[in-house]
């Protein structure tokens, strides 16, 4: 039965697949004039329908509200389809995360509810009916209270932490990189005893990456190395080895530069300035991330046609 519903899920994910955009599509899209336009050219897409109830004056908050609830929805049918599948629930907290992350930063901006609120999708909380979760920390009257509301859900201690390092350095983006440790956390805790070796390279990759740029944002920040240590989530004994140099190394350049014998040493940006540097490094990673992941994909195309010949009608 489980291969039953993992192979229904393999095929409602390919017959998905087959319907993404193009690059002419997105290039039409972007030679939109303005966004009445680019709404009726949206309309002439397959996502038509998840744009059918905006309504005018357009913004790009009420489009991509719209598109954001469509993608929780594909999210949220297929990992149903796939029986709860571990990983697939850990990806999906993404949506919570992400609205987590905006409310507290808004909150420490002293950005008032209503000015939250039209950046903020609840759907993909109410499909699995964790909404009120995220209303508590958002009308809560300021960071402090919002940071109490959360003390109750199975990741507070790491809200926790973030709020205390937040208050010692003054940095936003700690809140980011906390609110990813959680994500990350529980990906590496459904990818235990995973057979399925294509899903393991993917997350290893998606953790790698976090764990890297954990260690170079936590030098940056100036954070001592028991801070950064505790925004690493745990890995195998090679990649623990490599974090510790670069937790150990005297400066930024030197921590990338430890990358230089590893599979990623053509992604070692080369600029000087540390901020460059950084968020070249992200793009770079980034792009090798997609590449292997289409690589993966491309693997899998021959399985996925066997499945459509005789599961079709699933979908």
């Amino acid at each position: 039965m489980g291969e039953d519903k993992n192979v229904y899920a393999s095929v409602k994910a390919y017959s998905k697949r087959g319907k993404l955009l193009t690059k002419p599509d997105f290039q039409t899209l972007a030679e939109a004039r303005d966004l009445e336009e680019l709404m009726t050219r949206i309309k002439n897409t397959v996502y038509a329908e998840a744009v059918a109830d905006v309504q005018k004056p357009y913004t790009s908050q009420n489009i991509e509200s719209a598109l954001r609830s469509k993608l929780a929805d594909i999210h949220y049918s297929i990992a149903k389809t796939s029986g709860n599948s571990g990983v697939l629930d850990a990806y999906y907290m993404k949506f919570i995360v992400s609205n987590l992350k905006l409310i507290l930063k808004g909150k420490i901006l002293n950005k008032s509810q209503e000015e939250l609120e039209v950046h903020i999708n609840l759907h993909a909380e109410e499909l699995i009916k964790q909404r009120d979760v995220v209303i508590k920390a958002l009308v809560a009257k300021d960071f402090e209270e919002a940071v109490a509301s959360l003390n109750s859900v199975k990741f507070a201690d790491e809200i926790a932490k973030a709020s205390a390092l937040y208050n010692e350095k003054k940095n936003i983006q700690i809140f980011d990189t906390y609110f990813d440790k959680i994500l990350f956390q529980h990906l590496a805790g459904a990818m235990k005893n995973y057979a399925d070796k294509s899903a393991v390279k993917i997350v290893a990759m998606d953790i790698d990456f976090y764990n890297i740029l954990s260690v170079i944002r936590g030098k940056f920040w100036g954070l001592q190395e028991d801070q950064i240590q505790d925004l690493i989530i745990s890995t195998n004994p090679p990649a623990k080895e490599l974090l510790g140099r670069m937790m150990s190394a005297a400066t930024i350049r030197d921590a990338f530069n430890e990358l230089s014998s590893t599979k990623y040493k053509n992604l070692v940006p080369q600029v000087e300035n540390e901020l460059d540097a950084i968020a070249e490094f992200e793009r770079a990673f980034e792009m090798f991330y997609l590449s292997h992941l289409s690589y993966i994909i491309y693997k899998n195309v021959q399985f996925c046609n066997h499945c459509w010949n005789y599961k079709i009608n699933i979908i």
